[in-house]
């Protein structure tokens, strides 16, 4: 080999083992896309799912936690005991955690976390999870017991819902611009309007993060998020607004598509409270005048599983009520008749910003007309939605997908925002928590979804999909959405 072949040879050796190299690294940072931006960075205290979105795992983290396929797994406590008669846990911290400001988290940080959530004064919008604990004890840096005041089999479920991470007393006051957890990624920056900034927490107490950046931006407007997922302004979108879109992006080896399933009740919220909202002969008829299909095919296009009650679909426990509330506008009409309003009445229907309440919103108001129900329709953002609707319960009808998981508890609530209060249920709900037995938790669970169906607390449409669109390199993604999350923990790229 002459001087110069031997050069270029060594030179093109040099470049491929640079190109490998710069290939390995380049990959380290990940662009994903949200459509709801969250209006504050606090989960301890708003309903908004989006903050769990960009949060939950990521940043802030909770004794148990769920896994992708929705079980409930050990979180910052390693172990739990449980006492016979049910009342008392016992959690078992693990070491060497700390918050991202460099403090500990030890067993102090979890009474004030939950003493905080089940105050008088308590702002959590879940207190409901956390009012059966009597007593929050610390036993030592690293063991903590909670008492109960009756068994509840929920307790460890309800422990790993993004409303009771641990946070420290110290940064509350600043917690919902500076968010400071223990998670695998750190808050680095929010640019209102845009974007959300993660980094690798280098001293995470568990497995480290494979990547070293994140970036969260939102794109409300479907045509946008089309846009920039093709072009890859994006490197992966959770929970794509465009699911007539899908087979383009099928057909691109440049992506993959991953289609799973929700804990989104989608519903036409109802104010219980409200005249002519306020009597079941009118919610009835509104139920009846609801195509399901026609909404789905139109909204979702094809994406979703009609439902008949307040409960996902892929539950072992759930029971198929959809024949309760068909479509029959003529029934609609006939029982508007009964209930004083044989010329209907008008309402408002207040829109959320998701691409399944603005469509859907569409249709349904052109369904409620059909049978002379008239709705002012609003476009609402998140945040004007969040303070009349679901805080100032200055509504008619809505359309929102309730995203937390097992939530049919919040028909026991009288002060929800669909101010449902029918103290049957509440009772019910109350002999669920404490049941433990599965097949006496199977029947209540029946009795509950049967009453609220029977009673057209809302109008049950159909249970949310869950469609992402990734990089094809993108690895390590949730499919399934058991809980409102975008989990990055384990996401890296292929080389």
């Amino acid at each position: 080999m002459s001087y110069f072949t031997s050069i270029l040879a060594n030179a093109s050796a040099v470049a491929v083992l640079s190109s490998a190299t710069m290939l390995q690294a380049a990959q380290t940072d990940i662009t994903v896309a949200l459509q709801l931006e969250p209006p504050h960075l606090d989960p301890t205290s708003a309903a908004a799912g989006a903050i769990d979105s960009v949060l939950y795992a990521n940043v802030f983290e909770g004794l148990t936690r769920f896994a992708s396929d929705g079980a409930v797994i050990p979180g910052l406590a390693k172990s739990w005991n449980i006492s016979e008669d049910g009342l008392t846990y016992t959690f078992h911290l693990n070491e060497g955690v700390t918050f991202h400001d460099g403090s500990g988290m030890d067993a102090e940080d979890v009474k004030f976390s939950l003493d905080r959530a089940r105050a008088e004064d308590s702002v959590n919008a879940q207190k409901a999870l956390f009012t059966g604990i009597s007593d929050v004890s610390v036993i030592d840096p690293l063991t903590v017991t909670v008492t109960l005041d009756g068994p509840n089999g929920n307790f460890l479920f309800n422990l790993a819902w993004g409303d009771a991470v641990i946070v420290a007393p110290e940064s509350i006051a600043d917690i919902k611009t500076t968010p400071i957890g223990t998670g695998a990624f750190q808050f680095e920056n929010w640019v209102q309007g845009d974007q959300i900034t993660l980094t690798r927490n280098e001293s995470y107490w568990g497995t480290p993060a494979n990547l070293t950046d994140v970036t969260f931006k939102f794109i409300s407007d479907p045509t946008a998020a089309f846009a920039a997922m093709m072009a890859e302004d994006v490197d992966a979108f959770a929970g794509f607004p465009t699911p007539e879109a899908l087979p383009q992006f099928e057909a691109d080896p440049r992506f993959q598509v991953l289609v799973g399933s929700s804990e989104g009740e989608t519903i036409l919220s109802t104010n219980n409270q409200l005249p002519p909202l306020d009597d079941r002969r009118v919610r009835k008829a509104i139920a009846h005048a609801i195509d399901r299909s026609a909404i789905i095919d139109g909204a979702m296009f094809g994406l979703g599983t009609p439902i008949g009650t307040h409960f996902a679909p892929h539950n072992p426990n759930y029971v198929d009520l959809t024949g309760l509330s068909q479509y029959d506008p003529d029934l609609s009409k006939k029982l508007l008749a009964e209930a004083g309003y044989p010329d209907g009445f008008t309402t408002t229907l207040k829109l959320p910003p998701p691409s399944y309440a603005r469509r859907g919103g569409e249709i349904i108001a052109a369904q409620l007309r059909a049978v002379g129900i008239e709705t002012e329709t609003s476009n609402l953002e998140w945040a004007q939605w969040l303070e009349q609707v679901f805080r100032g319960k200055d509504f008619g009808l809505t359309i929102v997908s309730h995203t937390e998981p097992f939530d049919i508890g919040i028909y026991a609530r009288p002060d929800y925002y669909f101010q449902y209060d029918n103290p049957q249920f509440q009772q019910i709900m109350e002999t669920l928590n404490q049941a433990t037995q599965p097949q006496e938790r199977k029947a209540l669970l029946k009795v509950a979804q049967t009453m609220i169906s029977e009673d057209y607390v809302n109008g049950y449409l159909f249970q949310l999909a869950f469609p992402t669109i990734a990089r094809a390199e993108v690895q390590g993604l949730w499919k399934n959405a058991p809980t409102q999350a975008t989990d990055l923990t384990a996401v890296s790229w292929s080389e």
